[in-house]
């Protein structure tokens, strides 16, 4: 089983910054990227190779290294208040797709 190591994590005030980084060991996944969930909401997509969700572009910068990911938040609002996933994605040699997720770690922006 891979096991994802999320940091970075914590309470911050509105404006202030935080850096999530997340180690996947084992093969060199396909897909590493970050969701998160806000309370009562649907986990969402936040930043990955493909862009980044609407409300957080030019803010946030996602930057991967081969198995480890960082995402940086900068200018942080009340409503980015979740807890962050780290989502990996390997393809394995039948093209099946098997997908892993952090423990999650939780941003709260407030004053």
């Amino acid at each position: 089983q891979v096991q994802l190591v999320e940091s970075g994590g914590g309470l911050v005030q509105p404006g202030g910054s935080l850096t999530l980084s997340c180690v996947a060991p084992g093969p060199i996944f396909t897909i590493m990227d970050w969701y998160r969930q806000a309370p009562g909401k649907q986990r969402e997509l936040v930043a990955g190779f493909t862009g980044y969700a609407d409300s957080v572009k030019g803010r946030f910068t996602f930057s991967r290294d081969k198995n480890t990911i960082n995402l940086q938040m900068n200018s942080l609002k009340p409503e980015d208040t979740a807890v962050y996933y780290c989502h990996a994605r390997y393809t394995d040699a039948g093209f099946v797709d098997h997908d892993y997720w952090g423990q999650g770690t939780q941003v709260t922006v407030s004053s």
